[in-house]
């Protein structure tokens, strides 16, 4: 809220008007004393100039004189000449406003008697599997080939990008690969909400297990939205163990915790969420049954 300060200004001066002009009140009215006029004094002679200033050593005196109009600049008070160019208008940042990431709704399939197609619908897709099911290399691919903008969003990659201070779950389970953990899912769902506020869809992948709903598919439904569609991605354990060793770095698991969350993972069954056995199928026969899945969640959201 502005507050106006003090009294507001007079009006500006004009020329003819008030005692400015060198005239007196007196002789605007009539019957007012009408003598002599008074013989103003002689100008005194103006001052002499003032000697510039002595350059600093160094650098040139200023040039004596008004400053040189730029080109392009017109005069105070004169229009710019027809033909003569113009100051250009200033550099704009090239900023885009982007509206506000909200929950993702659930999805409506379209009034038509085909089934939805999913290829062509922005969508939130949640890949679920454990270690070694190539949850990864089929969202890249189902990411790759959709017909409609379409961004990939691991929580592995989004986890590693703390450097300094990593809490790598291998060396023990703690407070602070927790803490990271759930730092990285909250990171995923607030890139897929921007991402999917902008008409592009989005599918991440996560080891989530079934039996911490609150930690997994309950955070990631806070942090997304209900719309968010999950799938489950569970080969058989020998795939799983075959996969795994072929992986490098703190992404390969030891044989015995591969098949201690291979276990939990059949957790799955039964709880309704719709899920992939890819042990015979590569990765392209794979995202083709992940979108006739999709095509189902979207006629029929799954309860979860």
């Amino acid at each position: 809220m502005q507050h106006a300060v003090g009294s507001p200004l007079p009006p500006p001066h004009r020329p003819g008007h008030g005692p400015a002009d060198g005239w007196s009140p007196a002789a605007h009215h009539p019957g007012a004393h009408q003598g002599p006029a008074p013989v103003p004094p002689p100008p005194s002679p103006p001052p002499p100039p003032a000697p510039p200033a002595p350059p600093v050593s160094g650098y040139p005196a200023p040039p004596s004189g008004p400053a040189p109009r730029p080109a392009g600049v017109p005069r105070a008070g004169h229009p710019p000449q027809a033909g003569h160019p113009s100051v250009p208008p200033p550099e704009t940042t090239g900023h885009v406003p982007l509206p506000p990431g909200g929950p993702v709704a659930v999805p409506s399939a379209p009034q038509a008697p085909a089934a939805p197609d999913p290829a062509g619908t922005t969508l939130a897709v949640l890949l679920i599997g454990p270690a070694g099911a190539g949850k990864t290399s089929v969202a890249k691919y189902w990411a790759d080939h959709r017909r409609v903008p379409t961004a990939h969003i691991s929580l592995d990659d989004v986890r590693e990008w703390v450097r300094s201070g990593f809490a790598d779950p291998q060396t023990g389970w703690n407070d602070h690969s927790e803490a990271q953990y759930r730092l990285a899912r909250r990171t995923c769902g607030f890139a897929a909400r921007n991402f999917l506020a902008n008409g592009i869809s989005c599918i991440l992948d996560d080891a989530v297990f079934p039996d911490r709903p609150v930690v997994g598919l309950g955070g990631w439904k806070r942090h997304v939205g209900p719309g968010l569609l999950p799938v489950v991605l569970l080969p058989g354990l020998d795939i799983v163990l075959e996969r795994n060793a072929e992986r490098s770095g703190n992404r390969r698991l030891g044989d015995e915790e591969v098949a201690r969350i291979h276990g939990r993972m059949a957790g799955w069954y039964g709880s309704g969420l719709p899920i992939i056995d890819n042990s015979q199928l590569g990765i392209p026969e794979t995202a083709a049954v992940l979108d006739d899945v999709l095509a189902r969640s979207i006629a029929s959201p799954p309860a979860w």
